[in-house]
């Protein structure tokens, strides 16, 4: 049970907060700490530390204005000190991440009471590569054959040159901490790109420069920070490498998911697997073309040489096979008729994630070569590695080690990563799972066609159950909208999340009855594309001269076609998502509310969530449509014909729990604050005339409804 010494700390810190920055203690927040103390302080322990409960993690619901920052660092912080663990922070915007490092967390450490460390995790290739920026202030590359294989990536100018000259000088003085976030001015991906490493390039405790690097220094300071503010990509990211590669080991952690309803999308993304053909055979020349310098440079090392020579049969054997795949490919997805290659590009996915037999022998074939390859490699490249070493004798100098080892692990990386592909291409699925999506994209890369495979899982809930909830100590998911149609049970599905959990939605602050919700006569079927336009334009031209709106599109199209029918007059309001950057139109329509002007916002479905327009700058949130997923997503696809395939109903299952979601962030750009107030209008009349529609509407907030049957 959770000590009474733990609860008066959690209850004074946030009496102290409270007092001292003169809050509105809100009722959701209260209930949200009190939760959040109950399940991770009674999570049970052995002698060691470890969890031996199940019921570790708590979901969360807590809308907009419940102080959701606030409720769970006052809660967690004091139980994750107490039980010896560490406090991880993760978020799924740049936005929020900094909103909780530079405001939430200061403000608690000055106010709380509690005696705390924080700090930033980020990846490695966010940080400077000291030993790079050496290499280019001297106007060397690891190595010429590098070069030539980055060379599509990279530019040579005169602008690099200054850049890492520059940074250099920031760097050695301790103005600049080698944080690429942090340099004052934006940097072109391919300088970049020349300055850091990934963690197969990276020697570690081995390098020259370890003791200046960057990304060590970060870790560092990770090892004494109590909290630990990450986001999702990098959680995952650890996770893949193994759990403790970049944070701690997740046993060691609380875990906060805020923003959590992306976790599920985001872990999906870090499982699916692509390989480009022509671009492996690209990489597979410049290995080629590099053997000579490489065994001029290495190949007094026995065990190297051997490997060296087994090269030239293994690129000999892939070459022809990857020209029938991309053949094999190419006929498998053609284009449609009327569609010229150059046209546009064009995916073909597998009914049910499953491919031709001829496809997988194929693949079971480049799979063992790529396993060749990919272990020829990793050999040579964990040699160079302990040459790196005073304390190994490998026959190998220091500096030929450092000069090679980035192409070799480079090139490790990339036969992984086709393993990875041709794998999941050659398994076959089991019988009444889930299967993987798989598909092939058709386009044309620098002028030329190429062919790409792709495979992904269609959920990531096994994965996050095995790895991170069922390894990490604690767990709190967060977000203002994780109920679909009210229930939790789709976020469950997708993130692994077990019944025996608790989750809790908790009330909102906010008075909804000060917005109208409308669903007006003009609204019409989508399905009539023509007639639902000429809607939306006949509305857009009716609203209010000085109307601060936000119009939600579901396709690009549609924006571009009802942007193009409006009356002069109107359009001169408008500020199209199509035509301006996030940042700036925002900031034209603040500027307009400001002069008391009207400004109308055209948005795509970015829009729909994390647009912050307090008060009179927004005033009227039009939905177009309701947000159903577009069809053709391979993996959703393949997801859905395999529910239908086990006599499921994959619409109501997914597209109609899903839309809800979307549906609910959509009308939550409304309400911002307390006393904001305003109208929601839907225009989309399958609300009201189709058998799912109400439940959308009971699953939204209480607004007034005026809605025209």
């Amino acid at each position: 049970m959770l000590d009474d010494a733990l609860k008066s700390e959690i209850q004074d810190a946030y009496r102290r907060v409270v007092d001292t920055l003169e809050l509105t203690p809100r009722y959701g927040q209260r209930m949200m700490i009190a939760e959040i103390a109950r399940t991770l302080g009674n999570i049970e322990s052995d002698s060691e530390g470890k969890r031996t409960s199940d019921t570790h993690v708590c979901v969360l619901e807590a809308g907009t204005g419940t102080g959701k920052t606030l409720a769970y660092l006052i809660a967690a912080l004091p139980i994750a000190k107490a039980h010896g663990k560490r406090l991880i922070i993760s978020t799924a915007t740049v936005a929020l991440q900094e909103q909780v490092l530079n405001q939430d967390l200061p403000s608690l450490a000055s106010h709380s009471g509690i005696p705390f460390r924080y700090a930033l995790a980020k990846g490695r290739g966010r940080y400077v590569c000291v030993a790079r920026l050496d290499q280019a202030l001297e106007g060397t590359e690891p190595n010429p054959t590098l070069s030539l294989f980055e060379q599509s990536l990279q530019t040579q100018s005169s602008d690099f040159t200054v850049i890492a000259s520059d940074m250099a000088q920031a760097y050695g003085q301790g103005e600049w901490e080698g944080d690429r976030d942090n340099w004052p001015e934006s940097i072109d991906d391919a300088h970049w790109r020349r300055l850091t490493v990934d963690h197969r390039q990276c020697t570690g405790r081995r390098c020259g420069h370890f003791g200046a690097c960057a990304f060590f220094r970060s870790r560092r300071e990770l090892e004494n920070a109590d909290v630990i503010v990450a986001n999702h990509d990098l959680v995952l990211a650890d996770l893949a490498l193994g759990g403790g590669a970049i944070l701690p080991d997740p046993a060691d952690c609380i875990f906060v998911f805020d923003e959590g309803h992306h976790l599920p999308e985001k872990a999906l993304s870090h499982f699916a697997h692509r390989f480009a053909v022509h671009g492996c055979l690209r990489w597979l020349k410049t290995l080629r073309s590099s053997l000579t310098d490489l065994h001029q440079a290495l190949a007094i090392q026995p065990t190297v040489a051997r490997l060296l020579v087994s090269l030239p049969e293994l690129i000999h054997n892939l070459e022809p096979a990857l020209g029938d795949v991309f053949s094999m490919g190419h006929q498998l997805a053609e284009r449609p008729n009327g569609l010229a290659d150059e046209e546009a590009t064009h995916q073909s996915r597998f009914e049910k994630g499953q491919v031709p037999d001829a496809l997988r022998e194929q693949a079971q074939q480049l799979l063992v070569m790529f396993a060749s390859l990919s272990r020829c490699l990793e050999s040579i490249s964990d040699i160079l590695r302990e040459s790196l070493d005073p304390d190994k004798q490998t026959g190998l100098d220091r500096e030929q080690a450092e000069t090679w080892l980035p192409l070799v692990a480079l090139l490790h990386g990339r036969a992984l990563e086709a393993h990875a592909l041709w794998q999941a291409f050659s398994e076959q699925d089991v019988a009444n799972e889930a299967p993987s999506a798989r598909w092939i994209t058709l386009s044309r890369v620098a002028g030329e066609p190429e062919v790409e495979f792709s495979a992904s899982p269609v959920s990531a809930a096994h994965t996050l159950a095995k790895h991170l909830w069922g390894r990490c100590h604690g767990a709190v998911v967060t977000s203002a909208t994780l109920t679909a149609l009210g229930r939790f049970e789709r976020l469950q599905e997708r993130a692994g999340l077990a019944n025996r959990y608790r989750y809790q939605a908790l009330p909102s602050p906010f008075d909804y009855a000060n917005a109208v919700l409308r669903v007006p006569k003009e609204a019409t079927d989508p399905g009539d594309r023509e007639a639902h336009e000429r809607a939306i334009v006949t509305f857009v031209s009716q609203l209010a001269d000085k109307e601060a709106a936000l119009v939600l599109f579901s396709s690009r199209a549609q924006l571009r076609a009802v942007d193009k029918a409006l009356p002069a007059s109107v359009k001169e309001r408008v500020l199209a998502q199509d035509a301006l950057p996030k940042r700036e139109l925002i900031e034209r329509h603040r500027a307009a509310v400001d002069r008391g002007e009207g400004s109308i916002i055209f948005g795509l479905a970015s829009f729909a969530e994390g647009i912050d327009l307090p008060g009179d700058y927004l005033t009227h949130v039009v939905i177009t449509r309701l947000p159903f997923a577009v069809p053709d997503d391979p993996v959703g696809a393949t997801l859905a014909e395999w529910i239908e395939s086990q006599g499921g109903n994959a619409f109501m299952r997914i597209s109609v729990p899903d839309a809800s979601i979307k549906l609910v962030q959509a009308c939550g750009r409304l309400i911002r604050k307390e006393s904001d107030r305003g109208t929601i209008t839907l225009l989309d009349k399958r609300v009201i005339t189709r058998r799912y529609g109400q439940a959308l509407l009971d699953a939204l907030p209480p607004f007034r409804r005026e809605i025209s049957r």
